[in-house]
């Protein structure tokens, strides 16, 4: 996704927990500091991905953009194509499609259930290759489409992202997808991952193009340590709350410790939870510190990875963070 392909890829996370003009302020930030790509998450719970994406492609002229990511449970899969090609015509064809299988408790909040999110996922980005092909689709499998067809076209390939953090979505994303959006900031867990794609890739069809590999991580950087780690309190607790037993273990992060921030965010206390996030917690789960802490930690992540997705919170400061990450990437890249 860089233009320089020796140069790792400058991705950012710019999370619609804020309003649509302040997000494309910032989309306009990142590009002139050199970012490649800004994604914007999808939750039910904050602005919508596809509106603050339009706003911030009016805002910029070659940040690439998309959704990072959206999930085919809360949207059908006809739907999300239409709307990423959408956001490919309003920002002359600088659309990328983040999608994975959605965050569980979020759906589970819906009545949704997260079956078969592998397959699910899979047949979501092939219609949508399809669909933006031209192409008239009818698919029976984990959802319906009969007839399904878009009355546009994107004007290139749209390339598509998967977020991915287990085995099994690992591999399947390097055999099939453009690229990878591991959800991880450690350079342990970051390594294991990079196992996992190098067994997907192994199986990738020779005729598919290049594929990329970005760390999707939670960075929190400031002028001040203490208050960048403070800020990193919130994310990590999500991370905790979601993480899987083996990820827990390879950190040795306490399980009773860990249960505790999980309980408190399921009975929706908050503050309580964020308040349990121990100092080892941010350490495994996040890139927080000063800018030369921040560009050591990128580095030793470099060692696995094409590229770094800038993930929330970005810092206590958001324009402040925007710089001071693209300071820290830019040590890193000059360096390598």
């Amino acid at each position: 996704m860089s233009d320089d392909s020796s140069q790792p890829t400058w991705g950012i996370e710019l999370t619609p927990e804020h309003p649509p003009d302040r997000l494309a302020d910032l989309a306009g930030l990142a590009e002139d500091e050199g970012f490649d790509v800004a994604f914007a998450s999808g939750h039910y719970f904050n602005r919508d991905p596809f509106v603050v994406l339009s706003r911030m492609a009016d805002a910029t002229d070659d940040l690439q953009l998309g959704p990072g990511v959206v999930n085919p449970y809360e949207t059908h899969p006809v739907k999300l194509a239409s709307q990423t090609a959408t956001i490919d015509e309003v920002s002359d064809g600088r659309a990328v499609f983040g999608v994975g299988a959605g965050d569980r408790s979020s759906l589970s909040n819906l009545g949704i259930e997260r079956d078969s999110p592998l397959r699910r996922v899979l047949e979501t980005f092939d219609l949508a290759r399809d669909l933006w092909d031209g192409e008239t689709v009818t698919h029976e499998g984990t959802f319906t489409a009969r007839d399904a067809s878009l009355n546009l076209e994107p004007a290139g390939e749209i390339p598509i992202y998967v977020g991915a953090q287990g085995p099994h979505m690992l591999r399947m994303s390097a055999k099939h997808a453009d690229g990878v959006l591991i959800n991880a900031a450690h350079p342990r867990d970051l390594e294991w991952a990079a196992g996992q794609v190098e067994q997907g890739l192994a199986e990738r069809p020779d005729d598919y193009g290049d594929f990329e590999s970005l760390a999707f991580a939670s960075v929190s950087v400031a002028a001040d340590e203490s208050e960048a780690r403070e800020a990193a309190r919130p994310p990590v607790a999500f991370i905790v709350g979601g993480a899987a037993e083996p990820v827990l273990e390879r950190h040795d992060i306490d399980r009773e410790a860990a249960s505790a921030v999980s309980e408190s965010l399921e009975q929706g206390d908050l503050p309580e939870a964020f308040g349990r996030v121990t100092p080892a917690m941010i350490d495994a789960f996040c890139i927080a510190g000063t800018t030369e802490t921040v560009a050591d930690r990128f580095g030793a992540a470099l060692e696995h990875v094409d590229g770094i997705v800038v993930g929330s919170p970005l810092g206590p400061d958001l324009e402040d963070a925007v710089e001071r990450a693209s300071e820290a990437l830019a040590r890193v890249s000059t360096d390598g």
